[in-house]
C-alpha cells in the first residue's frame, strides 16, 4: 500500500516538475526573447492607442574587417497628434508646440479646424527629448505616439542596390520597392503577432513550439558583400566623372573576379534613400548595372583576342596586314583613326592600338560560328548572370546569329551587341581568374530569426577558357597599360595591372532614323589587378560625356585612382619590383 502511495507521489511530482519547467521555459521566451516587443507595446499603451508598429529585418554592409555596418534598419521616435474637438484655442496650442518642434502654422490650423475628426497627426519622427517636453505641457487634446520607420544610415549610399520601403499598389501596405528591399521582401518582412494572449493559454497552446523550435524560416537579416568604404569611394569617383565631363550617366562595379562578390556597385545620378519621395524621375530608382544594356565598344576586344587564342586560330605572335579598313556585305568599317598599320601588325598591336580590323581578322580566322560560340557559350554575353538583384535584363545579341559577316565583325569590337555592365564585368573576370565562370552576388549570408545562417553558395565553376589562355591575355593586357595607355605614363611600377578602354557610338533610335549618333559615345574601362592573381576587377562607364571622344581621356585617371585606393586600403603586397635605373 505504501509503495502505491509513493508511486502516486512520484507521478504527481513528476507532472508538477514538468509543468514548472514548462512555465520557466515559457517565461524565458516571453521576457527575454519577446521582451523588446512587449516593452514597445506597453509604451504604446502609455502614450496612446496606435496601429501595430512597423518592423522589418535589417540589411548590413560588411567592412573589410568583417565588421557589420547598417545599410537599412529601423529607427524609432514619436508622432504628435491632436483631437481637434478638444483643442479650444488652436493658436495658443500652435505657439506652445512650435516652440519645441517645427510646425507649419497654416497646416496646423487647417487640421485643428476639422472638429469632426478624432485624430489628426501634426508632426512625425519627433525625438524622445522633444516628446517629453510636449508631454510636460499637458495640453488637452494633444497626444504623442510611438512610431517606427525604415531608416538608411548612409542616406544615398548604395541606394540603387538597397532599394527602399514604400507603399505598395494598395496604397496602404508598406513593402520593398526596388533593389534588395524588393528582391528579399519576403524574408525582410516581419509578421505582426498579437502579444497580448492570456498567459496560461499562451503556455499551453505553445507547448510544441516551446519544446521543439519549429520557427518557419521566413524572417531574416541580410549581410552584404558590399564594403561601405569601397562603396563610398566608388561613388565619389563617379561624382567626379559626372562633374568633370557633364555626362548623362556614369556607373561602376568593383568585384572579386575569383568569387563574384560585389564590393561596390553604383550609378550616378542616384538618390537619397531617406528622401526618395522628392525624386521627380522614378527612373533614378532603377539599377543600370543590371537593368540597362549598352554597346560596350573596345572592352569587348580582349574577349575576342582570348577566344582567338583559346581556339587556336591565333597566337600572341600572329600577324596580319592592316589596311585600315574592311568591307563586308557592302558595308565598310575601319580603325578609330582610319589609319593603316600595314603588314606585320601583331596581336599585341591590336590591343595596344585598339584596332577594329585586327579583331575582325581574328573572327575571320575563327569563323563566325566558333566566334559566336565563345561569346555566347563561354563568356555568356547576353545572358542573365543570376545576380541576386531584381530586374536583371538580358542582352541584345541577336547579331551573333546573323547570316551576315559584317555583324560578327562589328560585334568583335563591341558594336551591334549590347549587354549589361554586370554581364560584361563577369565575362571579363574570366580572363583574369584562370578562365572560370563566376556568379556575381551582393548577399554574403542570410541570418534567420530562428538562428539558422544561410551562406551564399555559388554555382559550380566551369572552365570556360584554359588557364594558359587566361595567363596569355593577362600578359597582353598588362602590356597595354605599361606601354600604350596614355603612353605608359600611368602604369604603377610595383603592380601589374591588366586593362583596356572602350569607346562606342550611341545607337540612334529607330524613330530618329536608326544608325549611330556622330557625336554621342559610351566610354568604358575595365581592369583587374594584380594581373596574375587578381583580387579586384573594376568596370567603369560614362554615357555621353561632353568634349571628350575617347575613354582614355575620361576614365583612365579615375580607374588608376581607384586601383591605387584598393591596393592601399586592402594592403595588397606588390607583385613586381620596380625597374632599377642604372646611371651611365
Amino acid at each position: 500500500m505504501q509503495e502505491k502511495r509513493l508511486f502516486r507521489i512520484r507521478i504527481v511530482s513528476g507532472i508538477m516538475l514538468f509543468l514548472a519547467s514548462l512555465f520557466v521555459v515559457r517565461l524565458y521566451f516571453l521576457q527575454i526573447v519577446h521582451g523588446d516587443a512587449y516593452a514597445k507595446e506597453a509604451e504604446s499603451q502609455y502614450v496612446g492607442t496606435v496601429a501595430n508598429e512597423f518592423d522589418r529585418g535589417s540589411i548590413y554592409f560588411t567592412g573589410k574587417d568583417n565588421k557589420l555596418v547598417a545599410g537599412a534598419t529601423i529607427n524609432s521616435g514619436f508622432e504628435v497628434a491632436i483631437t481637434p474637438s478638444m483643442i479650444e484655442q488652436p493658436s495658443e496650442v500652435y505657439l506652445q508646440l512650435s516652440s519645441i518642434i517645427p510646425l507649419d502654422k497654416d497646416e496646423f490650423m487647417r487640421k485643428a479646424a476639422r472638429k469632426e475628426d478624432p485624430y489628426e497627426d501634426v508632426a512625425k519622427r519627433v525625438s524622445k527629448a522633444d516628446r517629453e517636453k510636449i508631454e510636460a505641457l499637458n495640453i488637452k487634446g494633444v497626444g504623442t505616439y510611438r512610431e517606427t520607420w525604415r531608416y538608411y544610415p548612409g542616406d544615398g549610399l548604395a541606394s540603387q542596390v538597397l532599394g527602399f520601403v514604400g507603399f505598395g499598389a494598395d496604397g496602404k501596405t508598406l513593402t520593398g520597392r526596388y533593389g534588395l528591399e524588393a528582391y528579399h521582401d519576403d524574408i525582410l518582412t516581419r509578421r505582426a503577432d498579437d502579444l497580448y494572449v492570456n498567459f496560461f493559454a499562451e503556455v499551453f497552446t505553445n507547448i510544441r513550439e516551446t519544446i521543439f523550435d519549429r520557427t518557419e524560416e521566413s524572417e531574416a537579416d541580410i549581410l552584404l558583400t558590399i564594403e561601405p568604404t569601397v562603396q563610398a569611394y566608388l561613388e565619389s569617383e563617379l561624382d567626379s566623372i559626372m562633374e568633370e565631363w557633364k555626362s548623362d550617366q556614369t556607373g561602376g562595379i568593383i568585384m572579386d573576379p575569383k568569387t563574384g562578390a560585389i564590393l561596390a556597385m553604383a550609378s550616378d545620378p542616384s538618390f537619397d534613400l531617406n528622401n526618395y519621395g522628392k525624386e521627380k524621375d522614378a527612373g533614378v530608382f532603377l539599377n543600370p548595372a543590371v537593368q540597362d544594356v549598352y554597346e560596350m565598344g573596345s572592352t569587348v576586344k580582349p574577349l575576342t583576342v582570348a577566344a582567338g587564342l583559346d581556339s587556336g586560330a591565333i597566337t600572341a605572335n600572329s600577324t596580319y596586314t592592316d589596311n585600315g579598313f574592311m568591307t563586308m556585305n557592302n558595308k565598310t568599317f575601319g580603325n578609330y583613326d582610319g589609319r593603316a598599320r600595314g603588314p606585320g601588325t601583331t596581336m599585341q598591336d591590336v590591343l595596344n592600338q585598339s584596332l577594329n580590323t585586327g579583331v575582325a581578322h581574328i573572327v575571320g580566322r575563327m569563323g563566325n560560328a566558333k566566334f559566336a560560340s565563345y561569346m555566347l557559350d563561354k563568356f555568356h554575353l547576353g545572358e542573365e548572370t543570376g545576380i541576386d538583384l531584381p530586374g536583371e535584363r538580358q542582352g541584345l545579341v541577336s547579331n551573333l546569329s546573323s547570316n551576315r559577316d559584317i555583324e560578327y565583325a562589328t560585334a568583335s569590337f563591341g558594336q551591334g551587341i549590347a549587354v549589361t555592365p554586370i554581364n560584361i564585368t563577369t565575362a571579363l573576370a574570366t580572363l583574369g581568374n584562370g578562365g572560370i565562370s563566376v556568379t556575381p552576388h551582393v548577399v554574403r549570408e542570410i541570418r534567420f530569426t530562428n538562428g539558422r545562417i544561410k551562406k551564399f553558395t555559388p554555382n559550380p565553376p566551369i572552365q570556360e577558357i584554359s588557364t594558359k589562355t587566361s595567363e596569355e591575355i593577362s600578359r597582353m593586357l598588362v602590356n597595354v597599360v605599361d606601354k600604350a595607355l596614355l603612353g605608359g605614363k600611368v602604369k604603377i611600377p610595383e603592380y601589374s595591372i591588366a586593362a583596356k578602354t572602350g569607346t562606342a557610338q550611341v545607337a540612334r533610335p529607330r524613330n530618329e532614323g536608326g544608325g549611330y549618333y556622330e557625336d554621342r559615345y559610351i566610354h568604358t574601362f575595365f581592369g583587374y589587378f594584380p594581373a596574375y592573381d587578381p583580387k579586384f576587377i573594376v568596370f567603369l562607364y560614362t554615357k555621353n560625356p561632353k568634349n571628350a571622344e575617347y575613354a582614355s581621356h575620361t576614365l583612365t585617371h579615375p580607374f588608376m585612382r581607384t586601383a591605387k585606393f584598393l591596393l592601399h586600403y586592402y594592403s595588397i603586397p606588390p607583385d613586381r619590383a620596380p625597374a632599377v635605373v642604372v646611371a651611365d
